[in-house]
């Protein structure tokens, strides 16, 4: 596919707590054949880094995200099997002449999996302080789907006026909420349900969880394979 063809979505991963929603969001997106550019913001970095021991950096993001998306949402390595990149460009979080900066370069949406508060305030603000909330801006004038995850909680009265603002300007605001009706025997399962709902909002298909389907009892059946 040449770069005239390629229309990317962007995933953008703040500093909250939750690598594991952003490593199952992009494992969905590579599944379902789609293009991605990746924009890792520098406090994600630490997270990431607390949260699983790797270290991302921009000169070595490939072999990075790689061990990232095998690893599964209990910490344990090489759970999934090694995704190919082919098709993931990365930008770094400081390039503010990225291709994503701009209206005229082509995305399908942008997905903030995880969204800080801090990120949500920067986005619904228009601050564009780095990469991330500037392609956020740009997807939001350009009309294209913005999917905000955020995780956080309590959330105090400002932020909840900056995701009302986020739903106004027509982003979708989605909560880093599993559900457990699906059948749930592992915390893959509970994150695999966020990053399901964030693909559904995002309209790419996905096997990530069972569907509701109007019949009792569906969380003592076994769940969707992986």
């Amino acid at each position: 596919m040449n770069d005239a063809e390629r229309i990317p979505w962007v995933v953008g991963v703040s500093g909250a707590s939750g690598t594991p929603y952003a490593a199952a969001v992009l494992r969905g997106l590579l599944a379902a054949g789609e293009s991605v550019d990746l924009v890792v913001s520098r406090a994600s970095r630490l997270t990431l880094l607390d949260e699983t021991g790797i270290a991302y950096r921009d000169a070595h993001w490939r072999e990075d995200l790689g061990e990232w998306l095998a690893r599964g949402a209990d910490g344990k390595p090489e759970t999934f099997p090694h995704p190919g990149l082919g098709d993931v460009r990365h930008w770094s979080a400081g390039d503010l002449a990225a291709g994503p900066s701009s209206g005229s370069y082509k995305t399908k949406g942008m997905l903030i999996v995880p969204a800080s508060t801090a990120c949500v305030a920067g986005v619904a603000l228009g601050l564009s302080k780095d990469l991330l909330q500037r392609t956020a801006s740009v997807t939001l004038k350009e009309s294209r789907k913005l999917v905000v995850a955020v995780r956080e909680t309590p959330l105090n009265g400002q932020t909840l006026k900056h995701l009302v603002s986020l739903d106004e300007a027509g982003a979708v605001v989605l909560p880093a909420s599993p559900a457990f009706y699906a059948g749930a025997t592992h915390i893959q399962d509970l994150v695999d349900f966020v990053a399901g709902r964030v693909l559904d909002a995002a309209g790419v298909p996905h096997g990530l969880y069972r569907r509701w389907e109007g019949e009792l009892g569906g969380g003592s059946r076994e769940g969707p394979q992986r």
